[in-house]
């Protein structure tokens, strides 16, 4: 298989560090769409939402995930990447689509565990827990619908890339 893999769900879920493992687990190239887009803007993602708002930076993520997808490539997209119907269709139709999903209280665990500068500004201005509990209720059945895979990501991430390479070995034998 060459076609990209792309990793989807909420923020916590291990996209990047998962991504990055399988890339190399896969001998392929890994890259995420926030670091993209905060390279060719030159601003954070806070910047560009402050900026241009959430419709703006919105345009410029699914700019992002056009420009990154190759072959051979594990695709580390926003949590929100699913919101546009022209994404989700994008990366159905160019690759495999794979879910990583973990519950609200690992996520927002995470999240508490290890914030940094760069994290993405609050949708709701709740408390964590709270943001993603209510970003779970609303994004879940779009996640559902888009992934070719849906992987439990409560696990350390070794376990969770073992369950993806699981998952496509039979796709990866064609």
């Amino acid at each position: 298989m060459t076609s990209p893999i792309y990793l989807i769900g909420a923020r916590g879920c291990g996209k990047t560090t998962v991504g990055q493992a399988l890339a190399t687990a896969l001998g392929y190239a890994f890259v995420d769409t926030d670091h993209h887009l905060q390279h060719v803007t030159q601003r954070s993602v806070a910047e560009t939402v402050a900026a241009e708002g959430w419709q703006g930076f919105r345009l410029r993520e699914s700019e992002s995930l056009i420009a990154v997808s190759a072959p051979s490539t594990v695709v580390a997209t926003g949590g929100g990447m699913v919101l546009a119907e022209r994404n989700r269709h994008f990366m159905r139709q160019s690759g495999t689509v794979v879910y990583l999903n973990a519950g609200a209280g690992t996520l927002a665990a995470r999240l508490q565990a290890f914030p940094h500068d760069a994290q993405r500004p609050t949708l709701t201005g709740r408390p964590i827990a709270e943001e993603i509990e209510q970003v779970l209720t609303e994004r879940d059945a779009l996640y559902q619908q888009t992934a070719h895979h849906v992987i439990d990501a409560s696990h350390p991430p070794e376990k969770v890339v073992q369950q993806i390479l699981d998952a496509l070995s039979p796709a990866r034998a064609v």
